[in-house]
């Protein structure tokens, strides 16, 4: 049995693998070989000397005669045994002594490179999306009334009712559409112009549209605004596609879960900050919300003047420009130690192998059966987070707690405390993934999120009865938002290598657009 398990150890220290214990248990298992065998070696020897002792004395073995003899070989034996055996302990033990067990892989930390590319990144892409989301829901009565007063100019009558209702959805709808369009170039230009140069490039349409609805008051032409929006949903589908590649790639295996749950984090800081400057007393009134509007372009430009200084991807510098130094350099700068030989050579096994296996297309997938339930599990995600009904909750907030009983005046502050419970959720969600796992997470959000539905849905329509119900859908609606950041909001990018490997990596945002 010891000396099976030796050989294992043996083995599995001559492919470069560290077995359970290390050095310290092949030592025990050498001295539980050795002394093992070197007991059975002599007993044997002694017991075939005293055989054949006994047998001379007491009976003759059949064709030969017996004498000292056996005995004297016998105990030869057993002593060349023991010697051999020693020998192979000292051996063994020499070899143990010079065997150099791997040491573990390095775990990646923080190094100020990194977390202010991840800042600069995300604060200037994540964070202007989730500022668009709902920069409209609180100042829609200003807004509207802007533009029955630019209607009211031009044509000498007041907008009719179904013809606001038609521009202001508009409006709202034109930013997923954008988006859409987003996701669809993003492809193109991270594969031409790198994952840093996309998001560079992208500022344009953040700072463009950001002075057309500036000026777009003073222009009187409410036409800018629907325009500008189409802009910013470009921008927005292109960030939220590039910025998860550039960040997972930037950061080390054990900090990718972290630093990929901070797309969100600042898409809720975004929507949070939307929100407290919509208020009334703040820029959601009818001087202000030019201004409102128009501060879009600031984390746009404060990317433009920050990210340059810091390193592309190492991953497409190395693979798609081919310049092997300067992804070194950028790793070094971003992991903190010199050797990063280790990192490079397994970048470049995943180049081969994908370039073995070909690039498939998405339409491919579905002939592959060996994927199908990893394809069916990618599809239900996706639609289970765009199909939630977030997006109507950051659009038109006021309008459900005004329906669900909140006076109009006080329905931009519950919007705010919502705010608040999505910003906290999404934080503890971030700071809980490595742990509980992306699955846990999702399986928690989802199930709060249905339950929360349903129990709104059955307030709403028994409200009319039980005034106290209001504030039960309100209740509601902050647990589905609370439901949403932990589960279908931040997780939604899981990764199947089976079926990702061969796919870009923006794919599965192309089968989702962008709402």
């Amino acid at each position: 049995m010891a000396e099976s398990a030796l050989f294992l150890f043996l083995q599995l220290e001559s492919f470069g693998l560290e077995p359970a214990g290390g050095k310290d248990k092949i030592h025990a298992l050498c001295e539980t070989y050795l002394i093992s065998t070197s007991k059975e070696s002599v007993p044997q020897g002694k017991s075939a000397g005293s055989r054949g002792q006994k047998g001379n004395k007491a009976t003759r073995p059949r064709g030969g005669t017996a004498g000292p003899g056996q005995a004297i070989s016998g105990q030869r034996s057993a002593q060349s045994r023991l010697k051999c055996h020693l020998g192979n302990r000292v051996l063994l033990v020499s070899h143990l002594n010079e065997m150099e067990m791997p040491s573990p892989p390095r775990k990646g930390r923080l190094q100020p490179t990194l977390v202010l590319a991840t800042l600069s990144a995300a604060f200037g892409s994540a964070f202007q999306y989730g500022y668009n989301i709902a920069v409209v829901n609180t100042p829609h009565r200003v807004l509207k009334s802007f533009y029955n007063d630019t209607y009211f100019e031009r044509h000498g009558t007041f907008m009719d009712e179904k013809v606001m209702l038609l521009l202001w959805s508009c409006t709202v709808s034109m930013f997923p559409l954008g988006g859409l369009l987003g996701s669809l170039i993003v492809g193109v230009l991270v594969d031409k112009c790198g994952r840093k140069g996309t998001l560079l490039i992208n500022n344009i349409f953040a700072i463009i549209p950001a002075i057309l609805m500036g000026v777009s008051k003073v222009a009187k032409a409410f036409e800018l605004i629907i325009f500008s929006r189409v802009v910013l949903g470009i921008c927005a589908g292109i960030s939220y596609s590039a910025l998860p590649m550039y960040l997972g790639e930037l950061a080390p295996k054990n900090l990718r879960g972290t630093l990929g749950t901070m797309t969100e984090v600042f898409v809720i800081l975004g929507v949070f900050l939307a929100q407290i400057f919509s208020l009334q007393a703040i820029l959601g009134n009818p001087t202000g919300w030019p201004v409102l509007l128009a501060l879009t372009g600031v984390p746009a430009l404060l990317q433009l003047l920050s990210l340059p200084f810091f390193p592309e991807s190492p991953r497409y510098t190395l693979i798609q420009k081919g310049d092997e130094d300067t992804a070194r350099q950028a790793l070094r700068k971003l992991r903190g130690w010199a050797d990063v030989e280790d990192e490079l050579a397994e970048m470049r096994v995943e180049d081969r192998a994908e370039r073995a296996e070909g690039r498939l297309s998405v339409l491919n997938l579905f002939t592959f059966r060996s994927v199908r339930w990893q394809l069916i599990s990618i599809v239900v995600l996706m639609a289970g987070q765009q199909l939630s009904g977030i997006n109507a909750i950051n659009y038109y907030a006021d309008t459900i707690y005004e329906s669900a009983g909140v006076e109009a005046a006080r329905s931009q502050y519950v919007t705010v405390g919502a705010g608040v419970v999505n910003i906290v959720m999404t934080v503890i969600s971030a700071s809980t993934v490595e742990c509980l796992g992306r699955r846990r997470l999702l399986l928690v959000g989802y199930g709060i999120c249905g339950s929360a539905c349903l129990t709104l849905m059955l307030a709403l329509l028994f409200q009319s009865t039980v005034p106290e119900l209001s504030y039960l859908g309100i209740i509601c609606v902050f647990a589905y938002i609370a439901g949403h950041s932990i589960g279908p909001r931040g997780h939604w990018g899981l990764q199947f290598p089976c079926v990702c490997r061969n796919l870009p990596p923006h794919c599965c945002l192309h089968l989702c657009g962008d709402s």
